[in-house]
């Protein structure tokens, strides 16, 4: 995938909060550290560094979503990667990625009170988790 695809599904899977361009996707990418896992209509972003994963981004387009795609990509990057422990950043009220999340083992750790803005006057927390790989 090219980073125009990925901010074509970026866009598409993120409308409430400001969705990653293309270019923004470029220099993630041009990162040794970063590492990029596809599937048709979705992908996983993470870098990885000391042996720990940081999940940036996942995204499943919504004509795909519901599918298993999201679990399959969060199996993906965990079987892959070389990393004894991952943790990534969820909005509180994105309630189906955090179920996903879940289920995959990661637990809240940390709080990151009206991170997320939402309209003007509404912002969400960030919920930081993080679980333990095998």
């Amino acid at each position: 995938m090219t980073p125009h695809d990925l901010s074509l599904i970026h866009a598409a899977a993120f409308t409430v909060s400001r969705p990653w361009t293309a270019q923004e996707f470029e220099a993630l990418l041009s990162n040794p550290h970063t590492h990029l896992i596809t599937r048709p209509n979705g992908f996983a972003l993470l870098q990885v560094i000391a042996g720990e994963a940081e999940l940036l981004t996942i995204a499943v387009h919504p004509i795909a979503q519901g599918k298993g795609i999201g679990q399959q990509l969060m199996s993906d990057w965990q079987a892959v990667l070389q990393a004894t422990e991952a943790f990534l950043e969820v909005a509180a009220d994105n309630v189906t990625a955090r179920n996903l999340y879940i289920r995959n083992g990661f637990a809240e750790v940390a709080r990151r009170k009206s991170y997320y803005a939402r309209k003007p006057g509404v912002s969400v927390d960030a919920i930081v988790m993080r679980t333990t790989l095998t």
